[in-house]
Parts: structure tokens; sequence; C-alpha cells
């Protein structure tokens, strides 16, 4: 067992307004990326509208943010438009990279299980390694924190 963090899975994936990110060429500088259930829904809006909010703060530590879910790129655009965001979407319309992050979790609403993205973000440093994670996020404050823990690296 080693004390190092682990790498970052190296996933590409398509983003909105076209072209696609990798996340191993993101390499040298800090990479936010919030997984989130579903495009234009309150708890994923209001997340979403958090990180855009402070994209300045993020881009003056060099930091790129990147939200992630399995809406298509078409949805991700509209969702962008509506909200006015400045964050890049990225689209995994067949969650390999939800499951290689281990966000594609069976949830339970309503006394019903399905399938589905557990609200995550993840701060991958320079070096590509996962520097920290946090797990079934709350959505108040959390952008916040995040970028406490981009300024801490």
């Amino acid at each position: 067992m080693t004390d190092t963090p682990d790498l970052a899975p190296d996933v590409t994936l398509p983003r909105d307004g076209g072209g696609t990110v990798s996340i191993a060429a993101l390499r040298g500088a800090p990479v936010v990326l919030f997984f989130y259930p579903r495009d234009d829904t309150s708890g994923c809006t209001r997340e979403a509208v958090a990180f855009s909010g402070l994209k300045a703060e993020f881009d003056a530590l060099g930091a790129q943010v990147f939200g992630i879910s399995k809406d298509s790129v078409a949805s991700h655009e509209k969702f962008r438009d509506k909200h006015g965001l400045t964050l890049p979407l990225l689209s995994d319309e067949g969650s390999d990279v939800c499951e290689r992050f281990g966000v594609w979790k069976e949830k339970s609403m309503y006394g019903k299980t399905f399938w589905g993205i557990e609200r995550a973000t993840f701060l991958i440093d320079a070096e590509g390694r996962i520097a920290r994670e946090w797990r079934k996020v709350k959505v108040p404050g959390h952008a916040e924190e995040v970028l406490e823990a981009v300024r801490a690296l």
C-alpha cells in the first residue's frame, strides 16, 4: 500500500460548444471535475451556477473546472445558455467515465431503485493525481470549499 494518491483516469469526453477534453492533456495545472446527476434540475443548476460564479477565482489559481453528467452535448448547451454558465460541460452518455470515477451508483427514491450519478467532485493536482474527493456532495457552500482546496494545493 502506498501513500501516494491515485492517478486520475485518463479520459476524453465531448464538451459543449464542440470538441473534446482530455484529462491527461490538462496536466501541469489543477483540474476540478464535478459530477452531477442531470442538467436543469434544481440542485444541479445551483451547483453549476456556484462553480460558474467562482470561475475567475479558479482561473486566477490556474485551475480548470468541468461539469460532467450523462446528458448529451445538446442538452448541456441548452443548460449552459439558459443559466449563463461559464464552465465547460462534458457529456458522458455511455457512463464510462462515471464508472471509472466510481460515481455511477444504485440509488433509490420514493421506494424505487435505479442507477444514477452520485453528486461528487474530484480535485486533480498538476501531476494528474486525485488530491481530494468529495462524495455525496451537498450543494450549499461546496464550490467555495473546493476553491479553498485548490488554494491549499
